[in-house]
């Protein structure tokens, strides 16, 4: 486990959302890439925070650990997990680009991207490699028939 896994994906977007803001006020930072697309970014973020619910709704009524650091008990891979093997952080991920996508400015493109190559850099590679410990052959097959994102 790394130091950054000890921390949950939620409390990191949320800090990366702060960090941007703050950045924003700083003069000059704030300027706009496009005007925002309020419209497109709200339905981006409903689309990934009914991802993200739909998700742990199947990790809840598996009785298995929704947080990445505990044992899971059991491997999900119906419903959207037989589309992506995360999503939950695909969902966490598009709201924060709805954010952006509504904001417009580069702290909030930035913090998601950073948010993203957290996910995939840290808690992907720690999490797969817990799941091959746990579950063996059962994940690998897994894997091998549904990819990390899309």
């Amino acid at each position: 486990m790394t130091q950054l896994t000890r921390h949950r994906p939620p409390r990191i977007a949320i800090s990366l959302l702060c960090i941007a803001a703050l950045v924003s006020i700083l003069p000059g930072l704030a300027m706009p890439l496009h005007r925002p697309l309020y419209a497109t970014a709200l339905l981006f973020g409903l689309a990934g925070f009914a991802l993200m619910i739909r998700a742990w709704w199947l990790f809840k009524t598996a009785n298995t650990a929704i947080c990445p650091t505990r044992r899971s008990s059991a491997l999900v891979t119906q419903d959207v997990f037989a589309v992506t093997r995360n999503p939950m952080y695909l969902g966490m991920s598009m709201m924060l680009a709805a954010v952006a996508l509504g904001i417009g400015t580069a702290p909030f493109y930035a913090a998601t991207l950073a948010y993203f190559l957290i996910l995939d850099r840290v808690f992907c590679p720690y999490e797969e490699q817990k799941a091959r410990h746990e579950f063996g052959e059962v994940f690998e097959d897994y894997a091998r028939r549904v990819r990390r994102w899309i």
